[in-house]
């Protein structure tokens, strides 16, 4: 896995861990804003792991 693809997988996991103190403290507004950070950082991170295997496969054939 390249260095760059760590690097964002990092900071798809502080996106997560940025909403998750966000929803913690945060009410209204700011708790719905928490959760679409943290979904967003999670569907980030996948969307990387995801791209990695799939270049396994492809080279794997």
């Amino acid at each position: 896995m390249p260095v760059s693809s760590i690097f964002f997988i990092v900071l798809a996991g502080l996106m997560v861990l940025a909403g998750m103190f966000t929803v913690a403290v945060a009410e209204g507004f700011f708790y719905a804003w928490g959760i679409m950070l943290m979904g967003f950082g999670l569907w980030y991170g996948y969307g990387i792991v995801k791209r990695h295997y799939d270049a396994l496969d492809r080279a794997r054939e």
